[in-house]
């Protein structure tokens, strides 16, 4: 197994072969944090993306646009997905990089990543599929230039160590933008969000076996942190000015923090 120096985006020998490396290969830890989140999204993966479309209307590929803009991502970075699912914003982040940058994918589900792969197999950019767990990544400090999150950071054990974790990873001066589902602070829109996820988003689930799967979202929404607690988590994880910014009527928002030059600011 390679040694964990050798996991950094920084060791560009093996570029060519990237897209193909195999998480061992990469450094990825079969270590998880939260095992029973991990098999939940195993278990969805077989239909994560069709209901992604169905069930947003396909809106959340508005989002995860908003996601990559806010991440000041470039060409010719090196850019992390984090949480990266079935890879739809690891797609987007290839596509800003362009062929002289490069992408790692990093998610817990095997399965996910196995998705993943196979939809980006004729990425122009190279893009690594990486399993590991969101708060023990297997890259050096200072290793990024750009990062996005989508729908991970509520699912994680531990936020502020995910938080702290990406700090670490990232380069001085590069940004993360993390988006994700929140309860609305309007109480007509929270309404609507509960009428949804009860009569829409679970009966849909239904119809695949994933009831279950599906009907954890609604008291993953309470626990989660609202723009403001987690403004206050990413300064207290070492990032400057972090800011928040809600979509979709406060049911969607984007958590934007950049890491300061001066690790004293």
């Amino acid at each position: 197994m390679n040694s964990p120096a050798s996991t950094t985006p920084t060791a560009r020998s093996r570029s060519d072969a990237v897209s193909e490396a195999t998480p061992k290969e990469l450094g990825g830890s079969r270590k998880v944090s939260n095992p029973e989140v991990q098999q939940l999204f195993n278990r969805i993966a077989p239909v994560y993306d069709p209901l992604n479309d169905w069930l947003s209307l396909g809106q959340h590929w508005i989002w995860k646009g908003m996601a990559i803009a806010s991440s000041r991502v470039k060409a010719g970075d090196t850019a992390l997905d984090l949480c990266c699912g079935s890879g739809d914003l690891a797609r987007l982040l290839a596509r800003e990089v362009g062929p002289e940058g490069r992408v790692f994918g990093v998610d817990f589900s095997p399965i996910q990543l196995q998705v993943a792969r196979d939809r980006c197999k004729n990425s122009p950019t190279a893009i690594a599929w990486v399993e590991a767990d969101a708060l023990h990544l297997p890259f050096d400090p200072d290793s990024f230039d750009a990062a996005t999150m989508g729908y991970g950071l509520r699912n994680v054990a531990d936020i502020s160590q995910c938080l702290r974790e990406l700090h670490r990873v990232l380069k001085p001066g590069a940004t993360v933008a993390i988006l994700d589902f929140h309860r609305s602070e309007q109480p007509w829109m929270r309404q609507f969000q509960q009428w949804y996820l009860d009569r829409v988003v679970v009966a849909i689930a239904r119809q695949f076996g994933l009831t279950e799967e599906y009907a954890y979202i609604s008291p993953s929404l309470d626990r989660f942190p609202v723009g403001a607690e987690q403004v206050a988590l990413a300064r207290q994880a070492g990032f400057d000015r972090p800011n928040h910014y809600t979509l979709a009527g406060g049911m969607m928002g984007i958590l934007r923090a950049t890491k300061p030059h001066d690790p004293h600011l």
